[in-house]
């Protein structure tokens, strides 16, 4: 048993290195070892305790119970996204954070892009309160890849604008969220540029007495800055073979106010309302609250495991994710040049997320493999967007639906000093799009295009991963993949539309990726870690098929002249600790992409310009035409200072560029500003407590991206009345105390100041002063 101050601790890893088996704890701190029998080297971890070495000896000695002392250190932890198999964070030449059960709980983030911001080291980007759009190293969207229990989230349609889908996924349900940095496309494949976001969601967890094990936990929370009401409960029961655990979160998001002290740019002085079939410019009494931004989110899920022996497991997983109806906020503060709103109505339609699971992992120890797992998974995405002009009596829907389905066989194989992991991937989306409007006036029907043609995407994939331990300092880790992907669409209904000189198109390609990376430990406490590794993205359907205007008088069609993009990435890291007191952590990156798909000026029939919506539009589609480069570093420090104190910082900073159409070279969209968190933390027994602050740097108007400088309502106006980012800071206080085993309450202060400010590229301005209370109790 694994306990701290009498209390129990799950989710500790476990690791026999000499007979190469893992284990977990469960809620009772309780894990079977038997297997670990006669090992001479137990390694003992968790995020936010101390790590311990130990032999089976030694624990038959301790009667099998060991307490685990509490640190501010983040020591080397045991992760799952570098391969999809379990291994030390310190064999790996990437660079990967994780963000445990204990900090979700202290920092009470309200949706799961919150929980990324809440590290540090991912920027977020918000259109509107029911969004979160991750930047990481210079890339977002469709250049970074989302994993939920191994199963790729990215489908055919995640498109080079800002995206919200991460919002999908619970935060109560996660047991554990990895960032991979960097290229990540020999285990994920296409996509994974960036880096690559995984998140484990809570796994059934099986009796180890011959009495069921019951636990689970209730949880409320109330926020002040936009009212928010979150109830959420999950309970798991576990037999000897069979475990079960159902997860269930309601949330209501008011409309969100924004701090008072800041830009007067961003305050919100009127809304839209209709009255006597006229739209009106309403005042809005509070220019501090956002009307509208408010949604309400449902999130539900159920795991079945069962085990009928030691050697096989089988889980199932359904997850359920669905929004209300929510605002795009950054389009409704739009304006037209006569002083009125561009958009009387703009609204996502509820957004759904549905994935079935299935896995079944053997542990088979022979010449081809140690162990293996099949998944096989099927994932329904719908989202829609319902727009209407200021004034203009068409209200229009535009319809997507997407069937994604997947089938992973990986495997592991060590032999001595050398490891192997490999597999085969095939992947299937089918998009389905449905352009419908309505006249306002009389609800008679009006004809208008889907936003993409009918498609179907799918790739298929090998790849294997190689580790070598040259020695107890030096590891070597090669990899590679090949990737086919397929794209055929079918135009046939936006010809009613449209003068298209073709009336499908099929794209067929594919793309090969290499990695290659050192980890050298000179010592047991410092380590420097080099990789060398390509990534890629294969174009889907968003990129050759979408329809749509991204700015009045300009429209983006079809190309289906298109080839996957390509990043070369090198990354050095060094790490090191001194005592149990002080660890320093410095990487330094560059990445350039090639064959970059960009907006670029195009044709149609020999047409640079064709009628679209009402009027004469420019014609522009997504081609291989530029290249970008981003480098920059990541750098944290942590401190554990006496009497339960600690300290660290993380610092991030990315500088981008890519080329424009006229040769000229722009900043990135997507390279946030420098940015970082510093905190102060206490802990002692049952009480944790941080004060911290995050920070981000100032993107003036000559380093703003040529695209964003056209959007001036998200951006404040310098002197000189040009658009820019400013500089901001918040000042944070967060507090736990468990007040028994079972019980446990939170509470925190954000943006004390009040500070009014937006995120860069953001349309939405960030909460204000925000009070959260949390009330938990765990059986």
């Amino acid at each position: 048993m694994l306990v701290y101050h009498r209390i129990p601790i799950d989710m500790v890893s476990i690791v026999c290195k000499s007979c190469d088996v893992f284990e977990v704890t469960n809620l009772l701190g309780q894990a079977d070892i038997s297997l670990f029998k006669g090992s001479t080297q137990i390694e003992i971890s968790r995020l936010g305790y101390r790590p311990q070495t130990t032999s089976f000896a030694q624990l038959e000695q301790l009667g099998f119970e060991i307490y685990m002392v509490a640190s501010t250190i983040q020591f080397d932890e045991v992760v799952v996204s570098a391969t999809r198999w379990s291994q030390t964070s310190k064999n790996i030449p990437s660079k990967i954070s994780m963000i445990s059960t204990q900090q979700v709980a202290l920092y009470n983030p309200q949706t799961a892009a919150d929980l990324l911001s809440a590290s540090g080291e991912v920027f977020v980007q918000k259109s509107q309160q029911g969004g979160g759009s991750p930047m990481i190293r210079g890339f977002a969207t469709n250049r970074l890849l989302y994993a939920v229990d191994g199963v790729r989230m990215n489908s055919a349609i995640f498109r080079a604008g800002n995206i919200q889908n991460v919002i999908s996924l619970d935060p109560f349900a996660m047991e554990n969220t990895e960032i991979f940095f960097g290229p990540g496309s020999i285990i994920y494949g296409s996509d994974a540029i960036g880096g690559v976001m995984s998140f484990q969601t809570l796994t059934p967890q099986l009796s180890l007495s011959s009495n069921p094990l019951i636990t689970g936990k209730l949880v409320s929370r109330y926020s002040s800055a936009n009212e928010e009401g979150t109830h959420h409960f999950d309970v798991s029961v576990g037999w000897k073979k069979w475990a079960l655990v159902t997860s269930f979160t309601h949330s209501k998001f008011g409309n969100l106010r924004m701090g008072s002290h800041g830009t007067d740019e961003y305050l919100k002085l009127f809304y839209v309302q209709r009255i006597d079939n006229v739209d009106r410019v309403i005042e809005n009494t509070d220019p501090l609250i956002q009307n509208p931004s408010g949604y309400m989110q449902t999130n539900l899920m159920q795991k079945i495991h069962f085990s009928p022996n030691k050697k096989w497991y089988f889980q199932y997983g359904l997850h359920y994710s669905e929004t209300s109806q929510y605002s795009r906020y950054d389009r409704l503060i739009e304006m037209q040049t006569s002083g009125l709103p561009s958009s009387a109505v703009w609204n996502y339609g509820p957004q759904i997320w549905l994935m079935n699971n299935f896995s079944a992992t053997h542990k088979g120890y022979n010449l081809a493999f140690d162990q293996f797992t099949l998944r096989l998974a099927h994932q329904y995405f719908e989202e829609s967007r319902i727009d209407r002009k200021f004034n203009h009596y068409r209200l229009r829907t535009q319809l997507e639906q997407v069937q994604a389905y997947s089938v992973n066989f990986d495997f592991e194989k060590n032999a001595n000093k050398h490891k192997f992991v490999y597999g085969v991937e095939y992947v299937l989306n089918d998009v389905n799009s449905i352009g419908s409007a309505l006249d306002i006036r009389d609800q008679s029907p009006i004809a208008v295009p889907a936003r993409y043609p009918l498609s179907q995407w799918s790739s298929f994939a090998g790849y294997v991963n190689y580790q070598y331990n040259v020695s107890e300092l030096l590891l070597l880790q090669l990899g590679a993949r090949y990737s086919g992907f397929n794209i055929q669409s079918d135009f046939t209904k936006q010809l009613d539309f449209f003068a298209f000189d073709f009336t499908t198109t099929k794209i067929q390609n594919s793309a090969t990726t290499g990695s290659l990376g050192l980890v050298y430990k000179p010592t047991e406490t410092s380590r420097i870690s080099a990789n060398l590794s390509t990534g890629f993205r294969a174009p889907n359907v968003d990129d050759i098929g979408k329809i749509f205007d991204f700015a009045a008088g300009e429209i983006v069609v079809p190309n289906a002249d298109l080839k996957a993009e390509y990043a070369y990435n090198g990354e050095l890291s060094l790490s090191k600790t001194i005592g149990e007191w002080i660890k320093l952590d410095i990487t330094a990156f560059y990445t350039y992409l090639d064959a970059a798909m960009v907006r670029r000026a195009f044709q149609i029939n020999g047409l640079d310009s064709i009628e679209y919506d009402d009027q004469m539009s420019k014609v522009y589609a997504i081609q291989n035409a530029a290249f970008a480069t981003v480098f920059g570093f990541n750098a944290a420090i942590e401190l554990k200072l006496p009497s339960g104190f600690g300290f660290s910082t993380r610092y991030n900073y990315q500088l981008g560029k890519e080329e424009m159409d006229n040769g000229e070279m722009s900043r990135s969209r997507h390279a946030a500003p420098a940015f970082g968190v510093t905190r102060f933390m206490y802990q002692k027994k049952q009480l944790q407590m941080q004060v911290y602050a995050s920070y981000s740097a100032q993107v003036s108007y000559a380093h703003l991206n040529h695209e964003e400088r056209q959007k001036p309502a998200i951006y404040a106006t310098d002197s000189n009345g040009n658009p820019y980012s400013p500089s901001w800071y918040t000042l944070n206080f967060k507090a736990m105390y468990q007040f028994h085993e079972n019980l446990s309450v939170s509470a925190g202060l954000e943006n004390i100041t009040d500070q009014r400010y937006r995120p860069y590229s953001s349309g939405l301005v960030a909460s204000g002063r925000n009070l959260i209370l949390s009330l938990r109790a765990n059986f």
